[in-house]
């Protein structure tokens, strides 16, 4: 099952280099979402990576818990999947948010801490799957 997880890792890392191209950019609600699919596809590569099969949910948190099913070192990153579950539907949808868009509310500051926490997931996978 290897192949699998470094294909979702490899496509985790290239939606966090897009995450952070968006950021360049201003587009600061994508870079936010782009930064919760790159950690969702790098914990989804570590559940590959140690023979699961069916994996359903989105939740970076939910995916987080349940590696620590196998691997309890997995609690120093729950804090930062949780942040990133923020964005998942806010950062895309205007029914998401009340009375404005992703594109009027998201800032800066929200892109880059998305980018860091997912930053830091990323880096915890490799490591782990020593990709």
């Amino acid at each position: 099952m290897m192949k699998e997880a470094e294909r979702w890792l490899s496509q985790g890392r290239n939606d966090l280099e897009a995450a952070k191209w968006n950021a360049e950019g201003k587009f600061f609600a994508q870079a936010c979402f782009l930064s919760q699919q790159a950690a969702e596809k790098a914990l989804k590569a570590y559940l590959f990576y140690i023979g699961k099969r069916k994996i359903i949910t989105h939740s970076t948190y939910t995916l987080a818990r349940e590696c620590m099913q196998e691997n309890n070192s997995f609690n120093s990153i729950l804090s930062f999947c949780a942040e990133l579950d923020k964005h998942y539907i806010p950062s895309r949808y205007p029914n998401g948010l009340p009375d404005s868009t992703p594109s009027e509310v998201y800032l800066k500051q929200d892109a880059q801490a998305s980018i860091n926490n997912s930053q830091k997931i990323l880096e915890f996978i490799s490591q782990l799957i020593k990709n």
